[in-house]
Protein backbone atom coordinates (compact mmCIF):
# COMPACT_ATOMS: atom_id res chain seq x y z
CA UNK A 1 0.00 0.00 0.00
CA UNK A 2 2.79 2.31 0.44
CA UNK A 3 4.52 1.48 -2.35
CA UNK A 4 1.33 2.69 -4.69
CA UNK A 5 1.21 5.73 -2.66
CA UNK A 6 4.95 6.40 -3.29
CA UNK A 7 4.68 6.14 -6.75
CA UNK A 8 1.69 8.42 -7.35
CA UNK A 9 3.08 11.60 -7.64
CA UNK A 10 6.07 10.26 -9.81
CA UNK A 11 3.07 9.10 -11.93
CA UNK A 12 1.39 12.40 -12.03
CA UNK A 13 3.92 14.79 -12.67
CA UNK A 14 4.76 11.84 -15.68
CA UNK A 15 1.65 12.11 -17.06
CA UNK A 16 1.69 16.36 -16.60
CA UNK A 17 5.23 16.24 -18.50
CA UNK A 18 3.34 14.26 -21.18
CA UNK A 19 0.28 16.31 -21.50
CA UNK A 20 2.35 19.41 -21.73
CA UNK A 21 1.38 22.27 -24.83
CA UNK A 22 3.79 21.16 -27.69
CA UNK A 23 6.12 24.51 -28.58
CA UNK A 24 7.82 24.82 -31.73
CA UNK A 25 11.46 25.41 -31.31
CA UNK A 26 12.84 28.45 -33.57
CA UNK A 27 13.77 26.36 -36.02
CA UNK A 28 10.73 24.43 -36.51
CA UNK A 29 8.58 28.35 -36.07
CA UNK A 30 8.07 29.99 -39.88
CA UNK A 31 9.73 32.94 -40.35
CA UNK A 32 7.08 36.51 -39.95
CA UNK A 33 6.04 37.37 -42.88
CA UNK A 34 3.04 39.59 -44.01
CA UNK A 35 2.62 43.30 -44.84
CA UNK A 36 0.72 45.30 -42.57
CA UNK A 37 -2.17 47.40 -43.37
CA UNK A 38 -3.98 50.11 -41.95
CA UNK A 39 -7.97 50.95 -43.33
CA UNK A 40 -9.46 54.70 -43.16
CA UNK A 41 -13.59 55.02 -44.48
CA UNK A 42 -14.20 58.51 -45.00
CA UNK A 43 -17.84 58.73 -46.25
CA UNK A 44 -18.38 56.22 -49.19
CA UNK A 45 -14.41 56.30 -50.06
CA UNK A 46 -12.19 53.66 -48.23
CA UNK A 47 -8.05 53.88 -48.37
CA UNK A 48 -5.56 51.33 -47.39
CA UNK A 49 -1.72 51.11 -46.85
CA UNK A 50 -0.17 48.25 -46.64
CA UNK A 51 3.76 47.76 -45.80
CA UNK A 52 5.84 44.92 -45.94
CA UNK A 53 8.81 44.96 -43.34
CA UNK A 54 9.70 41.30 -44.30
CA UNK A 55 11.97 39.64 -47.17
CA UNK A 56 8.92 38.17 -48.30
CA UNK A 57 6.75 39.14 -51.22
CA UNK A 58 2.90 39.49 -49.69
CA UNK A 59 0.37 39.74 -52.00
CA UNK A 60 -2.66 42.12 -50.83
CA UNK A 61 -6.45 42.76 -51.69
CA UNK A 62 -8.53 45.15 -50.52
CA UNK A 63 -12.56 44.06 -50.18
CA UNK A 64 -14.92 46.32 -49.73
CA UNK A 65 -18.57 45.03 -48.29
CA UNK A 66 -21.34 48.01 -49.04
CA UNK A 67 -24.56 48.86 -46.34
CA UNK A 68 -26.97 48.96 -49.29
CA UNK A 69 -28.16 45.68 -50.54
CA UNK A 70 -28.05 47.28 -54.32
CA UNK A 71 -24.37 48.58 -53.89
CA UNK A 72 -22.19 46.36 -54.71
CA UNK A 73 -19.76 45.24 -52.82
CA UNK A 74 -15.86 45.51 -54.34
CA UNK A 75 -12.55 43.76 -54.72
CA UNK A 76 -9.53 45.01 -55.76
CA UNK A 77 -6.74 43.76 -57.88
CA UNK A 78 -4.62 42.25 -56.19
CA UNK A 79 -1.15 43.80 -55.76
CA UNK A 80 2.68 42.22 -54.55
CA UNK A 81 3.80 44.05 -51.80
CA UNK A 82 8.06 43.32 -51.96
CA UNK A 83 10.33 44.10 -48.68
CA UNK A 84 10.09 47.58 -47.61
CA UNK A 85 7.17 48.30 -49.67
CA UNK A 86 4.58 50.71 -49.17
CA UNK A 87 1.84 50.27 -51.07
CA UNK A 88 -1.82 52.62 -51.56
CA UNK A 89 -5.54 50.57 -52.10
CA UNK A 90 -8.60 52.40 -52.49
CA UNK A 91 -12.19 51.73 -53.00
CA UNK A 92 -15.62 53.07 -52.64
CA UNK A 93 -19.13 52.22 -52.10
CA UNK A 94 -22.62 54.72 -53.66
CA UNK A 95 -23.69 55.20 -50.54
CA UNK A 96 -22.20 53.72 -46.27
CA UNK A 97 -19.78 51.04 -46.04
CA UNK A 98 -20.48 47.98 -44.04
CA UNK A 99 -17.09 46.23 -43.75
CA UNK A 100 -13.59 46.35 -44.97
CA UNK A 101 -10.72 44.28 -45.04
CA UNK A 102 -7.60 42.75 -46.26
CA UNK A 103 -6.45 39.54 -47.54
CA UNK A 104 -2.85 38.47 -47.73
CA UNK A 105 -1.28 35.97 -50.09
CA UNK A 106 2.19 34.98 -49.39
CA UNK A 107 3.78 33.98 -52.20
Amino acid sequence: MRLSRSLAPVTLALALALCAPYEATAEEQPPPSGAECRTSVRGSHVVAHCHNAYVDVDRVRLHIECDRWWDLDTDSTPVDVGPAMTVELTGRCWKEVRAVWISHQRL
